[in-house]
Parts: structure tokens; C-alpha cells; sequence
């Protein structure tokens, strides 16, 4: 909420200042917007789905949607509970590990300056980054065909470990700690792993937050895992289900299912956000800042 007293400067009203929190405020509800519309669509019976001109409010809200969206899983072989769960278990695979992979990968190459071609891997991750995802989808698909991973959660899991992003953002953070702190912690006795987890790692906090919204949002929203490295239903994930509810002859018959099963996706990225927030904003504010 804005002040009076921070619109009032010298005795005069700031009227630019009172001008740029209107816009502000308009251009947030503007993109504010979509996600209210997804939402309350959820709620909206079929009377109000297929109303021109659409009314963006719901006037009477129904559950009748998600009931929809459960039968229409539970009349096929796997029920609608097996993809949100498989969703859940990729992506807290996927932030876990790969937070772990990142942090211990990321701490030689900050902290280590005998570390043998530092810099050339360094250049690689940097190098890594150019490439697009895509790229690399037919070199993954391969490995795991060949490793026998095929329709199982390693599938799903280990393409998504190896993030360049995740590592050249450690790496960076990793830099702005003093090596001063590290050499103290030494020179009391304290182990490189000690280090590391006494540290390093609650100083990482705030990349840490990031890269962990960063990672569950590609792989919660990810269909391209789920469509080629599974073969059976009961393997996949809850992106895959929207597209086999959206697709086909019954799209305009399952309308409400699809918008409930949308809500259901962002509404743990949403959360995912809450949580984070303050973390990321922290990262973001101490990227330009050197030791």
C-alpha cells in the first residue's frame, strides 16, 4: 500500500509518482489477469463455459469439472491420481538431486583454484549454455535405450540432472563468498564435506530457492520425458494426461475437465513461487555484488 507522505514531496503532491504506481498497478493486474481467468474458469458450469459473449467471473461456481476430470481418467486403465503422482515424484527427484549435483560441482570450481582444467570446464558449462534443449533430446533418447531405462523413472529423472544453468548459477553465487570464511573453517579442523554443509550450502540459500523453482517448473510442465521415454500409461506424467484430455474428438465435451486439470497444473508452481519469492529476489539483488 502506498503513503501518503511518499507521495508528498516538499508539500507537493507527486503526481508522477502517483502516475507511475497507477500504471504499475494496472500493467500487474493485466498479467494477473490470465491465471485469475484460468481459475475461475475451473469453477464454471457448462451453461457459463459456452456463453457469448464470454463473462470472465464465474456467477455459479461448481466442482463439477473435477468430477469430470476424474471420470474421464478413471474410465481409462490408469486413474487420474497415477499421473499427479508421477508428476510429483519426477520433480522432487529432479529438484533434489539435481540442487545436490549443482552445489557439489559448483563449490571446486569456485573454491579449488588447483582444481586441474578449472577454467576449460568452466568454459564448457559457459559453452553449454548456447545450446538449445532440443539439441540434445536425440543424444538422451539414445543413452537411455541403450542403458535399458527405457519406461522407468531414471528415464524421467536423469536427462533433467544435468543443468548447465543450474551449475553456472552456483558457480557465480559461489564467487561472491569470501575465500577467507573457507580458509577459517580449515584452519579449525573442519573437512572439505564439513565445509561444504556447515558452509557453503547455507550460504547458497538464496541461489538454491532459485534453481529449485527453476528446476520444478521444467519438469512439472514437462510432456516431452513422458511421451518418449515411457511406453505405458502407467509411467506417465500429469502434462500428458492434459494433452490426451485436450486432444481428440471430445475436446469441446470435456472443456470444464481440461480447465480443471490446467488449474491442477499451475497451482503447485504457484505455490512453488510463494515459497520461493523472497529467495530468488535475494539472488537477484546480489548478482552484480563481488567479494
Amino acid at each position: 500500500m502506498v503513503s501518503r507522505s511518499s507521495l508528498i514531496n516538499g508539500g507537493r503532491f507527486d503526481w508522477s509518482g502517483m502516475v507511475l504506481y497507477t500504471l504499475l498497478t494496472f500493467f500487474g493486474l493485466l498479467m494477473l489477469a490470465p491465471l485469475v481467468y484460468l481459475a475461475v474458469t475451473a469453477f464454471k458450469p457448462v451453461s457459463e463455459l459456452f456463453l457469448f459473449p464470454p463473462r470472465f467471473f464465474v456467477i455459479n461456481p461448481t466442482l463439477q469439472n473435477f468430477k469430470e476430470l476424474l471420470f474421464a481418467a478413471t474410465s481409462s486403465v490408469v486413474p487420474f491420481s497415477r499421473y499427479i503422482f508421477n508428476s510429483i515424484v519426477v520433480s522432487f527427484l529432479v529438484v533434489t538431486i539435481g540442487i545436490v549435483i549443482s552445489t557439489m560441482a559448483a563449490y571446486p570450481l569456485s573454491k579449488h583454484k588447483e582444481l586441474p582444467f578449472r577454467r576449460g570446464l568452466f568454459s564448457l558449462i559457459v559453452l553449454a549454455l548456447m545450446f538449445a534443449p532440443q539439441v540434445t533430446q536425440i543424444p538422451q533418447y539414445i543413452v537411455m535405450s541403450k542403458l535399458g531405462l527405457m519406461d522407468t523413472y531414471f528415464a524421467l529423472v536423469l536427462p533433467m540432472l544435468a543443468s548447465p544453468m543450474g551449475l553456472f548459477l552456483m558457480k557465480q553465487f559461489l564467487d561472491q563468498i569470501p575465500d577467507a570464511l573457507l580458509e577459517a573453517a580449515r584452519m579449525d579442523g573442519a573437512s572439505e564435506w564439513r565445509t561444504y554443509v556447515s558452509i557453503v550450502v547455507p550460504l547458497l540459500q538464496p541461489a538454491i530457492a532459485t534453481l529449485m523453482l527453476l528446476n520444478f517448473i521444467a519438469a512439472w510442465n514437462d510432456p516431452w520425458a513422458s511421451t518418449v521415454y515411457t511406453t505405458t500409461d502407467q509411467m506417465k506424467t500429469l502434462p500428458f494426461a492434459i494433452s490426451t484430455i485436450s486432444g481428440g474428438y471430445g475436446v469441446v465435451a470435456r472443456t470444464g475437465a481440461l480447465a480443471a486439470a490446467s488449474f491442477l497444473m499451475i497451482v503447485p508452481t504457484l505455490v512453488m513461487f510463494i515459497i520461493t519469492q523472497r529467495r530468488v529476489l535475494e539472488t537477484m539483488a546480489h548478482s552484480g555484488i563481488k567479494a
